[in-house]
């Protein structure tokens, strides 16, 4: 079941986070709650009282302090930025990413957004996210080194004007 995350979710987030943290980045209690707070979109995925995958997305002009987030904000004046992602490996290869990205596409065409912007991990190289954002259309507009010598793509999906919820969002299958 797709839902809005709740705080009593924040548990099985936080430890969801923990298992990919390396492609991610750390998130306690304290933080995940202020960005819960902040997000335009935070949902999960429950699946027989389980939560097997996350996504939080952020408005422009949020109460975010993302280096990422900021790069798209100084570039585009309207998007949902995609901060994170998580899906168990449990439920990998079961389509639920694939519907996490769907509903914010219907969100951002709700709201009139024209753009979904995310990055993923070039160096060290994350071959499956970047197979996966481009299934889904996104395309890299840019790149970013942060510490440690991480390299990640800048990407964008660009909804045409006018399109209708479910076109931006794309199929869900």
């Amino acid at each position: 079941m797709l839902r809005d995350a709740t705080p009593a979710d924040f548990t099985a987030i936080l430890a969801l986070n923990q298992t990919f943290v390396a492609v991610l980045s750390p998130l306690d209690r304290a933080r995940l709650a202020s960005l819960h707070a902040a997000a335009a979109v935070h949902r999960v995925i429950e699946r027989d009282g389980c939560v097997e995958a996350f996504l939080l997305a952020f408005r422009e002009g949020a109460d975010y302090d993302g280096a990422n987030y900021h790069w798209f904000a100084r570039r585009y004046p309207r998007f949902l930025y995609v901060d994170r992602i998580v899906v168990a490996a449990s439920a990998q290869a079961r389509g639920c990413g694939r519907r996490l990205y769907h509903d914010v596409g219907i969100e951002a065409a709700r709201r009139g957004v024209p753009l979904i912007a995310c990055e993923y991990d070039i160096e060290p190289p994350n071959p499956s996210s970047a197979r996966f954002h481009g299934r889904l259309g996104f395309r890299e507009v840019g790149r970013r080194q942060l510490g440690g010598g991480k390299w990640v793509s800048m990407q964008l999906l660009e909804l045409a004007p006018g399109m209708s919820a479910e076109a931006a969002a794309g199929p869900v299958a």
